[in-house]
């Protein structure tokens, strides 16, 4: 990788962290090189303002997401049922470390920017969107086998399992922990269990 591209790199996932942290309006492109032990010479080579970062940090938190899903344990499961509790239980799995580690950055800048920035609004809306869409993948599999004349949607359902992580984080804040969210996700599982009865 060029030193260019790595220094880049290098304020993204400081922003990753400083975001996660101390949230958009309490964070300062200071704090993001201080982070990342960058100029801000290179900060400013890079992005033009702390918005445009935070959009750039969203597609960078999106891309680094979808890896670890497209190549996560479950991904291989035959039966679609199993690869969504299978995925509620690797999102258990993850739940490891600081807070700033496991949360979700684009839950995080929504909450706070919805409605004064709303560039940063419209890249978490998309890239949760995405991350439904690919859920609803699995989900329109499993309501076709084990719920085919079941009235909600698979992407209803996607958004409902979205929002009771993103509720999960929340909380997880609030209690300055993981362990209400490993609860909230383990209800989760068991809803799925029976909207999808084997």
């Amino acid at each position: 990788m060029q030193p260019q591209h790595q220094s880049k790199t290098r304020l993204l996932d400081a922003a990753l962290l400083v975001f996660r942290s101390r949230g958009y309006a309490g964070s300062t492109v200071e704090d993001v090189c201080a982070e990342a032990d960058l100029t801000k010479g290179s900060f400013f080579h890079h992005f033009k303002t702390k918005e445009e970062l935070a959009i750039a940090a969203a597609q960078h938190f999106s891309d680094r997401a979808d890896a670890l899903f497209t190549h996560a344990p479950y991904i291989d499961l035959p039966d679609p049922r199993d690869r969504l509790l299978a995925y509620v239980d690797f999102r258990i799995a993850i739940l490891k470390g600081e807070l700033r580690d496991y949360t979700c950055l684009l839950g995080t800048l929504v909450q706070e920017t919805y409605q004064t920035h709303p560039a940063i609004r419209a890249a978490c809306e998309r890239h949760l969107t995405t991350h439904v869409d690919m859920l609803a993948r699995d989900i329109a599999a499993a309501k076709a086998r084990y719920a085919p004349d079941a009235a909600w949607t698979p992407e209803s359902l996607g958004f409902h399992i979205q929002a009771t992580i993103q509720g999960a984080f929340i909380l997880a804040k609030a209690k300055n922990g993981a362990a209400v969210a490993v609860q909230c996700l383990a209800h989760l599982r068991r809803y799925l269990e029976l909207l999808l009865v084997r």
